[in-house]
């Protein structure tokens, strides 16, 4: 199947894995894409011995870098390449060393060249942080001469 036959949700899929395949801090931490569809993603990490700070509570960075990962391939799910322009976070609840992340990202706005996307992160039930991404459209395609 050539890149201009995926539509919808096996083109997100398609985006996010290309993605995350040229994404060597997301792959170094260990993230795990667990789905994709356009406008949207879920990304998931355990936090390991190397993630936790000076009160043994996960690094303030690891928790961003995930919820900056799903905000990625939530806004790059269409083929169109899309770059951060702002982004900022509240932390609600630690997670600690064995915790299992789950950041979920939500389009909520798409005009012209800019998007705002929301993504929760979560560890069960629980909710851990709060991020905000504005995304800036650039030239190109996400899957450029890709086919699948």
């Amino acid at each position: 199947m050539t890149v201009s036959e995926l539509t919808g949700d096996a083109l997100a899929r398609a985006c996010a894995e290309a993605m995350l395949s040229r994404d060597r801090a997301s792959q170094a931490l260990g993230m795990a894409l667990d789905d994709a569809r356009p406008g949207w993603a879920r990304v998931s990490l355990t936090i390991g011995e190397a993630m936790v700070n000076g009160h043994a509570i996960a690094h303030g960075g690891v928790t961003f870098t995930l919820a900056d990962s799903a905000f990625a391939f939530a806004c790059n799910s269409r083929n169109e390449p899309n770059v951060a322009l702002q982004a900022s976070i509240s932390y609600v609840a630690a997670a600690r060393l064995g915790d299992v992340l789950v950041a979920e990202a939500q389009e909520r706005s798409s005009k012209g060249r800019t998007g705002v996307y929301d993504v929760t992160v979560t560890c069960g039930d629980e909710l851990v942080a709060l991020f905000r991404g504005v995304c800036y459209r650039v030239k190109g395609t996400v899957l450029e001469g890709a086919t699948t």
